[in-house]
């Protein structure tokens, strides 16, 4: 078996190979076959399933401790509430979303991704909406369309990045002003500290008003409170 830092040379070695142009061509084209089905095939499952709550956090998250347990009793709580639950598809928070969503009888959908460690399907996802993708973009953007709220919880840079993507686009008005609930204040204070007195007060790179964009909440109450809040003031109603 391949050390990782081989298999990164590799990687990059292959990057950096001289292709003809013919060669660089057909790989290009090939490729937007690829990410054209994995849209077309997302587009087609997901619409089926209507407006969804996502729950983002770590794949390293085991059964049993607070954070899992506390994403068990969210993910359970918004599928009673009449809301459906989109996770990574995977292990550890993933898991945990999943299988809230599937005792409380709920739409239980997951979006893998194919890595080369971690992921792996968990066996709560309904079987008609296990989707699978090569491409981090695809699978983004599927979490994105298909969401009516953003629940983060605790995670690693993958967590971050979704966290910030959403942030980025509701900030940029390029979706619609969603909640981004973050669960979990001792875990999320010390980054939003940082971002208020380095990115906002001292270097003047976002807006104030940009720590409006989400909540902080520490139960699966406040969870639902705020997504229900949510949907009261636009008059809206789950879907399920």
């Amino acid at each position: 078996m391949k050390d990782n830092y081989s298999t990164d040379e590799e990687r990059i070695q292959d990057k950096l190979k001289q292709k003809t142009w013919n060669e660089i061509r057909t790989n290009d084209s090939w490729a937007i076959f690829k990410i054209m089905s994995e849209f077309v095939n997302g587009y087609e499952t997901m619409s089926r399933i209507g407006p969804c709550v996502s729950i983002f956090g770590s794949a390293r998250t085991k059964p049993g401790t607070p954070y899992y347990e506390l994403t068990e009793r969210i993910a359970k709580k918004i599928s009673e509430a009449g809301y459906g639950v989109i996770t990574g598809g995977g292990p550890g928070i993933m898991e945990a979303g999943n299988k809230g969503a599937h005792n409380g009888q709920g739409v239980s959908v997951g979006l893998n991704i194919d890595l080369p460690f971690e992921q792996h399907y968990n066996p709560y996802i309904d079987k008609d909406k296990n989707l699978n993708f090569d491409y981090f973009f695809v699978r983004k953007v599927m979490f994105v369309k298909y969401s009516q709220g953003f629940v983060v919880m605790p995670g690693g840079f993958g967590t971050l990045d979704e966290l910030f993507e959403a942030i980025t686009l509701i900030q940029t008005k390029k979706i619609g002003k969603f909640p981004i609930i973050l669960v979990g204040s001792s875990f999320w204070n010390g980054m939003l500290n940082w971002i208020r007195e380095v990115i906002i007060e001292q270097e003047g790179n976002a807006n104030p008003d940009d720590m409006l964009l989400f909540r902080v909440v520490d139960t699966e109450d406040e969870v639902v409170d705020v997504l229900n809040n949510f949907y009261r003031k636009y008059n809206l109603s789950p879907n399920f």
